[in-house]
């Protein structure tokens, strides 16, 4: 067969494979010389009714990661992205299968649910089924206007310090975890103290104040008029006994 194709000569590689093919089909289909039949002839009759069908689905090569934790969102994180998972596993550690295309959610050998897998570069962008997610308001996604009503509801100067943030960034999207980190202050401290320190942070010519600059505010209470007073206003040092020229002059008698 390559003594036929030797003398040939192929301007592309197409040409060479049908060629071949065409002198692969001619060799199987000989005669053998000391039996009856030919390799095509055993392999249809033979070898083909044992073969398997191939996979419907190509094979991928996929990283697994596991033990990742849903959120309380009902997503769960992949490269600074979030996928959702079907709202009962919130709380539970589940796997990831991820593929160049694909990422996959597995709770054992359960698969839970699938996604497409954000662009390489994407952060902050939220994959959700409305599937995997219950009714109810309680449940919608956080976007810019809904984190923008929030603020508003705890102050102007809260709400300066979230649009900076918003105008820092490219896309909305990526401000999101920034804002809301701010806004989850209010847990911990009350929304009149959040809303002090966001005015003493923009006082304090901060371009764009985020987490960073008003949690130190309010652990050391500067949103505190009184407490702002103290760092403010240093203590004066104690001043020093000096003897005056009467106590060397001596005895005047």
């Amino acid at each position: 067969m390559i003594a036929a194709l030797r003398n040939q000569t192929f301007a592309t590689l197409p040409e060479l494979r049908a060629a071949v093919y065409e002198r692969m089909r001619a060799f199987n289909a000989e005669p053998f010389q000391k039996r009856a039949g030919s390799r095509l002839g055993v392999f249809e009759g033979e070898e083909k009714p044992l073969l398997r069908p191939l996979p419907t689905v190509a094979f991928e090569i996929s990283q697994w990661v596991y033990g990742r934790k849903v959120q309380k969102n009902g997503h769960v994180v992949f490269e600074k992205n979030f996928y959702s998972v079907p709202y009962v596993n919130i709380g539970r550690a589940v796997d990831l299968r991820v593929t160049d295309r694909m990422l996959e959610v597995f709770a054992g050998q359960d698969r839970l649910t699938s996604h497409l897998l954000a662009p390489v570069g994407t952060v902050n962008e939220y994959r959700t089924h409305d599937s995997d997610l219950p009714d109810g308001p309680q449940y919608r996604q956080w976007d810019a206007p809904r984190i923008r009503e929030w603020a508003a509801r705890i102050g102007e100067n809260t709400t300066i310090v979230v649009n900076r943030i918003f105008e820092s960034v490219p896309v909305d999207e990526q401000g999101i975890s920034a804002a809301l980190a701010v806004l989850r202050m209010t847990r911990r401290y009350s929304a009149d103290r959040v809303e002090a320190a966001a005015g003493v942070a923009l006082a304090s010519r901060v371009r764009s104040p985020r987490y960073a600059h008003l949690r130190p505010i309010l652990e050391t209470r500067q949103d505190d008029p009184a407490g702002r007073e103290a760092w403010s206003t240093p203590a004066a040092e104690p001043a020093g006994y000096v003897r005056g020229a009467d106590y060397y002059a001596g005895d005047a008698r």
